[in-house]
């Protein structure tokens, strides 16, 4: 009783996406949610303690794009927070969105109301973010604790590994609208794992064919690898506002699509 009256409180003032935002957040609640958000936040800290840690060894030190020398394992966790952000916003906005689109069909009465398309998919983003935020705070706390980067630093961070969250949530909330079925997380799931593994996550593109290196930096995860490394390793540089503006790009494109999509299909 009481999250429905502050959640037509929050329709009345305009605040659509904030009303989705207070939903979800109510849903969550549940023990099973939080068993799930922990497993997310698993999976890459495992690939930093035994690849970035373990292999870390026997690789040696790797260069920055300054010149500096750092070792493996500062040089892979960057990249492991950059992939924690986009798993966590990835499987926000497409597999629980696509459930709630196309399943529990609650888009249909939500629509109903005087949420818009734009602040509905605005909402789904914005929660979508507090879970990015929630992964990046504890993957950068454990990268203090491992000593992989200052608290200043990761406190910079922060920031750059929520916008990552943000630009993948825009374009899985746009290609959640473009699933026909279950069958096709299969693709989503063999580009996500594409994405983790050419990314300069654990090698930099420069040891790639031309061809093949032209291709990884088109890639967003890229972007929000060089974006993150860049602040943890405290070389922060102009051109990485190169790369911020291709993250919240591909953000404000994701959610423009997303909501244009929805509009076709629920307000027929």
């Amino acid at each position: 009783m009481v999250t429905t009256t502050v959640y037509g409180q929050m329709q009345r003032r305009g605040g659509g996406a904030l009303a989705v935002a207070s939903r979800n957040l109510a849903a969550a609640r549940h023990a099973a949610y939080w068993w799930v958000l922990m497993s997310g936040f698993a999976e890459p800290l495992l690939y930093l303690l035994s690849i970035g840690v373990g292999v870390g060894r026997l690789v040696g030190d790797m260069p920055l794009s300054d010149g500096r020398l750092v070792t493996y394992a500062q040089f892979v966790a960057p990249a492991m927070l950059a992939a924690s952000s986009m798993n966590g916003a990835m499987a926000e906005t497409v597999m629980n969105f696509y459930a709630k689109l196309k399943f529990m069909r609650l888009y249909d009465a939500t629509l109903a109301t005087p949420v818009t398309a734009v602040q509905l998919s605005g909402g789904e983003l914005l929660w979508a973010l507090v879970r990015g935020g929630f992964y990046s705070a504890a993957f950068l706390a454990v990268m203090v604790v491992l000593g992989l980067t200052s608290a200043g630093w990761a406190l910079a961070a922060l920031p750059a590994a929520l916008l990552v969250g943000l630009a993948f949530g825009g374009l899985g909330l746009a290609v959640s609208t473009l699933l026909r079925s279950w069958q096709d997380f299969d693709y989503v799931n063999v580009g996500l794992f594409g994405l983790f593994l050419f990314s300069g996550t654990f090698a930099p593109p420069s040891g790639f064919p031309a061809a093949a290196r032209v291709v990884v930096e088109l890639t967003p995860l890229y972007h929000g690898v060089v974006l993150i490394r860049g602040i943890c390793t405290g070389s922060p540089q102009w051109g990485l506002a190169w790369h911020a503006a291709y993250l919240v790009a591909l953000a404000a494109g994701g959610l423009w699509l997303a909501s244009r999509r929805l509009e076709k299909l629920l307000l027929k």
